[in-house]
């Protein structure tokens, strides 16, 4: 009888439970090295042979698809809104965030950052925002419930709660970056790796602190959330027989490491690191004594120019406050062997193991240059399937004014004034903190500035992306700040390519919409 005789021939398809994530990691990676099954692998592999095997195979021999195997369940609470967007802007992220348009931010308190003396500014300016939040948000809910009459199918606190959240979309505008959020992740080992390594790069120390937590938290014992029940079925089987009950409490109780070998090593990315400081004085040198030009909110970008430009352009962006085409134009303007030198810098400090500046994945077919509230930016950043670069926040574009077709505006609800006041006192506060001459300052007051400022970023992406964002995001449940942005893009698309236009199954986000929905 042969070998393959004794084996069975049909498909074997099973999930697997309890594994801890670099034992299963070790298991799957053997398919390509053993004949067993998963179930056999799992039986012989210990976590210690797990760390020898990952000690060689990922580190030594630079097998780091092996850690995509290995996914991790993260808490992270109490971070603010600053380096929550820090923390998501993977292209490989699997996770969810509180929401400001469900949930009350007043009492999630806020992150304040090293400001010194300077320090009870920034908590006045904060403290100004939040009551800010607080007026704007129930001057809005009152005058929403003065134009929307609940129909008598609706049950009052389905009313209240679906009106409160149109009074939130317009209160966020007033959250300052320092507001505190939570968030859940599940990400694999590599991209836990890439993550830790980038946030340690950060200019932000919070962000920083927040990268070395998460380090620690993948290489300490996780949280088990049966540890409760089992300690109590232990020790009720322990009172009966001890040994059974130890055996029990080996198996149930122990410590599990998520990743203690495969994030071990992660560091601060000196490629970013030096690669940031020199592309941002490349940037200033370029556009020294430049205003920055008026550009519309979403702008789709031509293909015109050579490959070599765009690159050197996108190298640029991140690192100053000006339109991609505005700084498109002054790079093809360079000779060519400067626009090589720029090029080179995004190389330069390029380590063995280093993978290239996000800035050099080119070639997409649609680049929008986005100008909208960081509000709003917050939802868009949640598309994964392009390139997304953002530039640093900044008081430099000022602030949007919240306005949704069919929903009182500011001034009619007799907000308008208040709420300019409480944006523009935002900014001075922003403004005095970043001149204050204290460590790190440009960065620290960046936390005081509220969600309604408008911020400029980069979106990379081919046709089937634009379509998905263009849909999902007009649609009439959506936040108004976003359905505009998604609006424009369609219109940009429509514009430039009119026989795709019909491709899109496109809510037109100026016709008014039923404030009793979601």
């Amino acid at each position: 009888m042969s070998e393959n005789a004794t084996k069975p021939t049909e498909t074997d398809v099973y999930a697997i439970h309890g594994a801890d994530p670099e034992v299963l990691a070790y298991a799957m990676a053997k398919y390509s090295r053993s004949s067993l099954t998963m179930r056999e692998s799992l039986a012989e592999i210990s976590s210690q042979r797990a760390e020898q095997f990952l000690n060689t195979f990922y580190f030594q021999y630079g097998h780091r698809s092996i850690a995509d195997l290995a996914h991790i369940p993260f808490a992270i609470e109490r971070l603010s809104l600053l380096a929550a967007i820090a923390l998501v802007d993977e292209q490989r992220w699997d996770g969810q965030e509180r929401s400001t348009r469900y949930q009350n931010f007043r009492r999630s308190g806020w992150f304040t950052p090293d400001l010194g003396a300077e320090t009870p500014k920034f908590t006045a300016a904060v403290e100004a925002l939040f009551v800010a939040y607080d007026h704007i948000g129930a001057g809005m809910l009152e005058a929403l419930k003065s134009v929307v009459v609940r129909p008598e199918e609706m049950k009052p606190e389905a009313y209240e709660r679906t009106l409160k959240a149109r009074a939130f979309d317009v209160a966020r505008y007033l959250l300052p970056l320092a507001t505190n959020t939570s968030l859940g992740q599940i990400v694999n080992a590599r991209t836990l790796e890439t993550q830790v390594s980038r946030l340690l790069t950060s200019e932000h120390a919070e962000i920083r602190q927040i990268a070395e937590k998460l380090r620690l938290a993948a290489t300490e014992p996780a949280w088990n959330v049966q540890h409760s029940a089992a300690k109590v079925l232990c020790e009720e089987i322990g009172s009966v027989d001890a040994t059974c009950g130890d055996r029990l409490t080996e198996a149930l109780l122990r410590p599990v490491k998520t990743a203690p070998t495969l994030v071990k090593y992660a560091a601060a990315n000196q490629y970013q690191a030096a690669s940031r400081t020199e592309l941002t004085a490349a940037a200033a040198e370029l556009m020294a004594n430049q205003s920055i030009d008026s550009a519309p909110v979403v702008d789709l970008l031509d293909d015109a120019e050579p490959l070599e430009v765009e690159l050197a352009t996108s190298l640029l962006y991140p690192h100053c406050h000006y339109s991609y085409r505005q700084l498109r134009s002054h790079v093809a303007a360079l000779p060519e062997a400067r626009r090589a030198e720029l090029l080179a810098l995004g190389m330069k400090h390029r380590g063995a193991h280093d993978e290239l500046l996000r800035a050099f994945h080119s070639g997409h077919s649609f680049r929008f240059d986005i100008l909208m509230d960081i509000g709003g930016f917050r939802d868009m950043h949640r598309h994964r399937r392009c390139v997304q670069l953002l530039q640093a926040f900044t008081d430099a574009h000022g602030y949007e004014e919240p306005t949704c077709p069919g929903q009182p505006t500011l001034a009619e609800a007799g907000l308008e004034a208040d709420y300019k006041v409480a944006m523009d006192a935002s900014f001075a506060a922003y403004r005095q903190l970043r001149d204050s001459g204290v460590a790190e300052a440009a960065q620290s007051a960046q936390y005081v500035l509220p969600l309604g400022t408008r911020c400029r970023s980069m979106f990379k992406m081919d046709f089937a992306e634009v379509v998905y964002i263009a849909e999902l995001r007009s649609g009439v449940a959506g936040h108004f700040s976003y359905r505009r942005i998604a609006w424009e893009m369609y219109k940009a698309v429509e514009k430039r390519h009119p026989a795709l236009a019909g491709h899109f199954r496109i809510e037109d986000v100026n016709e008014p919409v039923d404030l009793l929905k979601r």
